[in-house]
């Protein structure tokens, strides 16, 4: 005879997994010290919305058949948000963070590691479940098959030594190798910056200022950043708050701009897509990000460059060195075998998305076949016999018949460059729906007659490659201009059929493709390819999630070098070039750059605004004479 229940008669049996999940909400709010805190599941990327009482929390939904080291995981992730909004203050956050790229990231990492190694000096039961978080985290990333520093990102290797360090627990074993290439060189420069830390990591204002030291020591960050901070905190402490208003905003974009945890730097800073499924399982090495989408925005803006008028300035843009670019064909960057288990996964991960994205193709497709058949010739002595004038042969049948013939539409000559980011903010499922609809389309438009390139862009290194060190071998001579090496890849020319070039775009999904982007070099390399085209019309559409940066330039030279270089190539194709150029933003804001541009919030969004967009530009009449400013999107 079954138990008593609660369960109302003829109510749907609940499912098996409901209690858990009602436990682990229980004790997030416990925890965070936030009884009204909203907890939902989904299977998206856990992350932390609004604050105080309209903080809304998302887990990952378990699994139905839930075992223990699953539900380990689920609960490590609670703890890691709950313990983030217990003991982390967001003004202190703000004021100490750092602006460059990777001092950035290493601090968030170190100080997501501080919150959570709280929780886990005092309950043993948190630090295991943290534990198997992480060690599922690195798993699925594949992080122990990195074998080269310079695919090893910094920062997680730092965070783990330091939560070595704070609570004992050795790095997880699929991480230890990111780990071990970075900790000799760590140790030797910052070592007992590391062993100073264990005395305060209750102390979030001196724990951050001990950060800025091992970031000095590390050379990630200017002496003199330290002491602006301190001057801002004492001005701020001087300041009364005279406007509770402001004082409210400002703690709210604290709260949604500034819980960071020690993924990667492109992917903590960029990442804006609070729908976006958890990849950690990607062969990009992607792990799942504890933000939501507020804050990854929040955390972008603080060092991108900001929007400003557009500025005559470019021209002084230079590369330090070119001797170790690259501009290399897909194939070439990744052995056959693996290429085809890359596409193998790409095609395994978005069997859902291709539908989707097939439909609009086709859609696309229905346009502009519609459109090759609409202009004819009437009146001609041979060809189709036009059934429309017979009547004059029956009235009069003298009349001759009468011929039409089909007239070759203007895009049939046609060739279009999809222009993909390939920098780390991409990793995840904003590359893999990007590789997914460049893919889908090249095939519908290649049945249509029209050509398609499809090329990206990132670097070959992280914070700078080779030319950053013959720049250091020069004695850093100032304003060195760009200092990292470009890397352009090539993954389907306009001559080479689809079925040739197709197992290319798997090479996406490789550990460690993805690295910075240096937007302007990148748009006027695709440009000049399609300036030496002969076809009558030409298209260039960039995919972007972000503002142009590569943390070494920007590091030695004016903050908005890179934006204005990219400003100045927009402007110059935009008003001189026959090339027509329409960008879309995944996130980000692009109108501000291109007069013909879309911006989708969304990754899962991108299919639809590429086929629009192309079915709005062959719906125009190709343009004709000299290239002039053309009507914004």
């Amino acid at each position: 005879m079954s138990g008593p229940t609660n369960r109302k008669p003829g109510a749907p049996a609940e499912a098996p997994q409901e209690p858990f999940k009602r436990a682990v909400a229980g004790c997030m709010r416990a925890m965070a010290r936030t009884p009204q805190l909203e907890v939902t599941y989904a299977a998206e990327r856990p992350g932390v919305t609004g604050h105080g009482e309209s903080a809304r929390a998302r887990l990952p939904e378990p699994p139905r058949k839930l075992s223990p080291h699953e539900a380990a995981i689920v609960r490590g992730h609670s703890d890691s948000l709950a313990l983030k909004l217990a003991c982390h203050d967001g003004n202190i956050h703000r004021r100490l963070v750092p602006d460059a790229l990777g001092a950035r990231a290493l601090f968030e990492a170190v100080e997501q590691v501080r919150v959570e190694s709280i929780g886990s000096r005092r309950m043993a039961g948190v630090a295991t479940n943290l534990s198997a978080m992480l060690e599922d985290r690195y798993h699925r990333g594949n992080y122990a098959e990195i074998t080269d520093r310079a695919d090893a990102p910094l920062e997680d290797a730092v965070a783990l030594m330091v939560r070595e360090r704070l609570t004992g627990l050795k790095p997880p074993a699929a991480a230890q190798k990111i780990v071990d290439l970075w900790r000799p060189w760590v140790e030797k420069k910052a070592g007992s910056d590391l062993d100073a830390l264990e005395t305060m990591v209750e102390d979030q204002r001196a724990f951050g200022r001990s950060i800025h030291k091992l970031l000095q020591n590390l050379d990630m960050a200017d002496p003199s950043s330290l002491d602006r901070d301190e001057e801002e905190d004492q001005e701020s402490e001087d300041q009364p708050q005279d406007n509770p208003d402001n004082a409210e905003g400002e703690g709210e974009e604290v709260e949604t701009g500034e819980s960071m945890d020690m993924e990667g730097a492109d992917q903590a800073a960029d990442e804006m897509d609070a729908g976006e499924m958890d990849t950690a399982d990607s062969p990009t090495g992607e792990a799942p990000d504890d933000e939501d989408d507020g804050q990854a925005d929040e955390a972008a803006e603080g060092r991108r460059p900001q929007p400003g008028p557009p500025e005559k300035a470019g021209t002084d843009y230079k590369a330090f060195s070119t001797k170790f670019d690259e501009t290399v064909q897909a194939e070439d960057l990744c052995e056959p075998e693996e290429l085809e288990r890359l596409r193998s996964y790409l095609d395994k991960q978005l069997s859902n998305l291709s539908s989707v994205v097939g439909r609009l193709a086709n859609r696309l497709q229905r346009r502009l076949m519609a459109q090759q058949s609409r202009a004819w010739e009437f009146d001609l002595e041979e060809g189709m016999l036009d059934p429309a004038r017979l009547v004059r042969v029956v009235i009069d049948s003298q009349q001759p018949l009468s011929f039409k013939r089909e007239k070759d539409t203007d895009f049939r000559d046609t060739v279009v460059t999809l222009l993909l980011d390939n920098s780390g903010s991409m990793r995840g499922r904003p590359i893999t729906v990007a590789a997914t609809c460049a893919d889908i389309l090249a095939r519908t438009l290649e049945r249509c007659g029209v050509k398609v390139e499809i090329l990206g862009f990132t670097t070959r290194a992280w914070k700078g490659g080779q030319a950053r060190e013959a720049w250091l071998q020069s004695g850093k001579p100032p304003t060195p201009g760009r200092l990292n090496d470009l890397r352009h890849i090539i993954y389907k020319s306009a001559d080479a059929p689809w079925r040739r070039a197709r197992r290319n775009l798997g090479l996406m999904m490789r550990e460690g493709l993805l690295k910075e982007n240096i937007d302007g070099e990148a748009l006027d390399w695709a440009h000049k390819r399609l300036l030496g085209r002969t076809e009558q019309r030409r298209i260039l559409m960039m995919i972007s999630d972000g503002a142009p940066v590569d943390d070494s330039t920007l590091s030695v030279n004016p903050g908005n070098y890179l934006e204005r270089h990219l400003r100045s190539i927009i402007e110059e194709i935009e008003t001189r070039s026959p090339i027509e150029l329409i960008a879309i933003g995944i996130g980000h804001d692009v109108t501000r750059y291109y007069r013909r541009a879309v911006t989708i919030v969304d990754a899962e969004e991108l299919g639809g605004a590429m086929t629009e967009k192309l079915a709005e530009l062959f719906d125009e009449k190709m343009p004709t004479g000299a290239p002039g400013r053309r009507r914004a999107a």
